[in-house]
């Protein structure tokens, strides 16, 4: 019997994104704190919270398994869709593994900034070393489709060009988007400067339309401040998808 490879790697990452998006609750709980605080260490009933991985769920609350956190559901869901996608448009080369690696923690990214418009330290720059460090391996691998020196200097860039945003715009720009901007630029510079531009301005494509829509709709005015790491995740998304399938 035949078996579609293609169709088998797909499903593969898809129960992958599914398991690893059943761990990320508990995380986002802790992260969402605002700017300077300490991340969460207790449920809401002051509980002791350990671990970071799992279920946001309190076994010694009054009512049993009672929960801290909500979107188990739809966490497992998006970052099962997420690497799904990633797997049909990267097929069986070995950037993959990076893929599948990263897009839970893009996932977790998304949650707590939409939460609280706070992009943690303990999220962004690993991530961007541990984008950069398996881009790394995989350009040692056989059959891979990028380029490891774009990668690093599509960081620099993107990162710098963030930053240069930040400094002429504090108000506009929060210094966390300049850190995941880092990953940011590891991830597209990877498929070359193309992806690159793609992936950056579809972030800001995303961002501008669902402000302008917010401020349409009478929920926002233009100096209402948006999270802007969603959109960044998402244009990183597009331009990966469109440079993996093009590779």
């Amino acid at each position: 019997m035949d078996v579609d490879v293609d169709a088998l790697l797909v499903a593969v990452a898809a129960v992958w994104g599914a398991l690893a998006g059943t761990l990320l609750p508990r995380a986002a709980y802790r992260f969402a704190v605002p700017a300077g605080e300490d991340w969460r260490g207790t449920c809401p009933a002051g509980h002791p919270v350990t671990g970071w991985l799992g279920r946001a769920r309190c076994r010694a609350c009054p009512a049993p398994g009672a929960r801290y956190g909500s979107g188990a559901a739809a966490l497992s869901l998006a970052t099962a869709l997420a690497c799904a996608a990633l797997a049909a448009a990267t097929g069986p080369r070995p950037e993959l593994a990076v893929w599948l690696l990263l897009a839970p923690v893009g996932v977790l990214l998304t949650v707590v900034d939409v939460r609280v418009q706070r992009l943690p330290d303990a999220l962004t720059l690993p991530l961007a070393a541990a984008a950069l460090g398996l881009l790394g391996l995989a350009a040692f691998a056989p059959e891979h489709a990028g380029r490891w020196p774009t990668a690093l200097y599509g960081a620099l860039a993107l990162g710098g060009g963030y930053f240069l945003l930040f400094f002429l715009n504090p108000g506009g720009m929060g210094f966390g988007d300049v850190k995941l901007a880092l990953g940011a630029g590891a991830v597209l510079g990877w498929y070359g400067w193309g992806t690159v531009l793609l992936g950056t301005f579809a972030g800001f494509a995303c961002g501008a339309l669902y402000g302008g829509a917010l401020v349409v709709a009478g929920r926002a005015g233009r100096r209402t401040a948006i999270p802007f790491g969603p959109f960044m995740v998402a244009g990183v998304f597009v331009g990966v998808l469109v440079g993996a399938y093009a590779a």
